[in-house]
């Protein structure tokens, strides 16, 4: 009786399941040669209508697609390793209750925006590099785009290092001579007047606030570096004058420290500005690893381990081929974890510290991710370093976990059990 049983499940089970016998792997442990080429693999998949499902903690994040000769040609031109699998299999595995995986179906190919501005900057931004590598599309805009409404085309936006404070991302001490920075602030101080506020403060907080309303509307949010704490100091300071008088030409609000609005903000609360133009950094929120941890042989952090089934998301985001990843500097680093907000899920976080290095949450109907730092690949990135080749670096953890994000609007939605 009890196999007649167990065989009327399994073929109930795989009646439930796609009936794909022969499918493609793409395995995302250590069998796979490029890890990020993998997801615009995936990527491309998804936009020319093939099925796809994400093997949550399954072979380090592995991907089932259905069989397809352009597929297969697709792969090997990208180097992306594969296999040929029975993938109602693979799947009824997948789904097993005595296992921590699960299966997501991917169903589209998300359409991403990145906010950086069009001229060429002295410096690179991880996720354009992620991006371009792996051949993902996307567009860019910047804050004509934003204020015109242009985010509802989008499923994903990723903030490229920017300061929404105004404040130039506080290069004041160091690079107010360079060329590169006073045509930044002249261009920034006619955006301002083109749109009709007078300080770029202002411009820069009706953006975010749009981008926050973006959002809570259903959207998905990405930052790394200073677009994070920066993002969140802004929509805090609403109605306050933070930016000191050697940047924008007048006084800070009297009390302004202490009067930030949290409830206005996304992920972080109770904290406190930093006032001084030639301090290199704009808030408290930045908790960097001590001087003995600051190299790149001792500076790591750990991902966090969920449950597949009862948390998806923060499943989906920390898919990766170890559980631990080397750390990596910025002008922010790291969060204070006193400093989150209820509902903040961290991911991961440096063991040493307890520095908050990687978080999610939800906010209204969509979801933000902030990870801290500049390169993944690079320990500290200063401005003028050349951009980092990531064909040096095919397998790197770090930037897996800003490629998890991208596909992550591709899922179909999925409502958090905890």
């Amino acid at each position: 009786m009890s196999r007649l049983l167990l065989t009327a499940f399994c073929t109930l089970l795989t009646g439930l399941l796609p009936a794909r016998a022969q499918d493609v792997l793409i395995p995302m442990d250590e069998a796979q040669g490029d890890h990020l080429r993998a997801y615009g693999a995936v990527y491309w998949a998804l936009d020319h209508g093939l099925q796809v499902d994400w093997l949550l903690n399954v072979r380090g994040g592995a991907f089932l697609a259905e069989a397809a000769p352009e597929f297969e040609t697709e792969l090997r031109v990208r180097g992306v390793s594969f296999e040929g699998a029975n993938g109602a299999a693979v799947l009824a595995q997948a789904e097993s209750p005595a296992a921590n995986t699960s299966v997501v179906r991917l169903e589209k190919a998300p359409k991403i925006a990145v906010y950086a501005p069009k001229q060429t900057l002295p410096w690179d931004d991880a996720v354009l590099l992620a991006l371009t590598y792996a051949e993902v599309p996307y567009e860019q805009v910047y804050d004509d785009d934003i204020l015109a409404g242009r985010l509802s085309e989008f499923d994903w936006v990723h903030l490229h290092h920017e300061d929404f404070t105004g404040q130039y991302g506080k290069f004041y001490a160091s690079y107010r001579g360079q060329a590169w920075y006073q045509q930044q602030q002249l261009e920034a101080e006619a955006a301002a007047r083109a749109h009709g506020f007078a300080k770029v403060p202002e411009l820069k907080l009706a953006v975010a606030e749009a981008i926050k309303s973006y959002v809570e509307g259903g959207g998905f949010l990405f930052a790394m570096c200073s677009g994070t704490d920066t993002f969140d100091l802004a929509l805090a300071a609403a109605g306050l004058d933070i930016v000191p008088p050697e940047i924008d030409g007048d006084g800070v609000t009297p009390g302004a420290a202490d009067a930030l609005d949290f409830s206005r903000t996304l992920a972080f609360q109770d904290f406190r500005p930093i006032l001084n133009p030639m301090e290199y950094e704009h808030s408290d929120l930045d908790a960097p690893p001590p001087p003995a941890l600051r190299n790149p042989l001792a500076d790591y952090f750990t991902l966090f381990d969920f449950s597949a089934v009862w948390d998806p998301v923060p499943t989906m985001l920390t898919q990766n081929h170890v559980a631990s990843v080397r750390g990596f500097m910025g002008q922010t680093t790291a969060f204070r974890a006193d400093a989150l907000k209820p509902g903040v899920v961290v991911l991961a976080e440096s063991p040493a510290t307890g520095a908050v290095r990687y978080l999610y949450g939800p906010a209204g109907q969509g979801f933000f991710a902030f990870y801290a730092g500049h390169d993944p690949e690079d320990y500290q990135h200063f401005v003028g370093d050349p951009p980092t080749d990531l064909a040096l670096h095919k397998t790197s953890p770090g930037y897996r976990l800003i490629l998890n994000n991208v596909l992550f609007p591709a899922a179909k939605k999925q409502k958090q059990k905890t």
